[in-house]
């Protein structure tokens, strides 16, 4: 029990900083990741605090879905966003398309390492991965669908609102889930369990 209340922990203040990593190279980021920024810009709160306020809303949307929030998930939208607001606060300013690409990559890296950490530590869901498992159950579609349908939407009305989007949000996207595939049997507390490589498609890149 230990061992997995520090693996959640520490993956999702890794998942937070690596976040922070993707935002500052400048080249786009997730599609949550652009629907904070694109809030923040016009909010003026830091884009940390919008992902923990995002994260307590689309919780709510928990309830019309029958969805049970865990430990995890409660840990999840007090962290990551906290998380994201001080590596802000700590990372230098990054300039010179190599640096960038470099920071780019390493933030998809630690994003990746994170989610094979807190997802492996069997606490409970992310409230983004829930709402799409939550849609799955209730409605029928398939994860994908559900996973498509969220993403998009997020996506666009964050670009919309002046979040960034760009190579880094493709890379972000093609990357990610062949990553946490790696990391996660590694990382998962609960290596003799068969279902470990299901989760990745349900519950990675939060």
């Amino acid at each position: 029990m230990a061992r997995r209340i520090i693996q959640l922990l520490v993956g999702l203040v890794l998942y937070g900083t690596g976040c922070a990593l993707t935002i500052e190279a400048g080249f786009g980021v997730d599609p949550w990741t652009v629907f904070a920024q694109g809030i923040s810009v016009h909010t003026g709160i830091g884009i940390g605090w919008v992902t923990n306020v995002v994260g307590f809303l689309v919780l709510l949307l928990w309830i019309p879905l029958r969805q049970k929030p865990g430990v995890g998930t409660i840990a999840n939208i007090l962290l990551v966003g906290t998380s994201i607001q001080l590596a802000l606060a700590v990372i230098p300013p990054v300039s010179g398309i190599v640096a960038q690409v470099a920071v780019l990559l390493a933030g998809i890296l630690v994003v990746a390492i994170a989610s094979g950490l807190y997802i492996g530590a069997h606490f409970g869901p992310g409230p983004r991965d829930g709402l799409m498992t939550g849609m799955h159950s209730r409605l029928g579609w398939p994860i994908f669908a559900c996973r498509a349908i969220v993403e998009v939407s997020v996506l666009v009305i964050g670009w919309l609102l002046g979040g960034t989007v760009g190579i880094g949000t493709v890379l972000f996207a093609v990357l990610i889930g062949p990553l946490v595939h790696i990391a996660l049997p590694l990382l998962d507390t609960r290596r003799a369990s068969p279902t470990p490589r299901a989760e990745v498609l349900t519950t990675a890149a939060d």
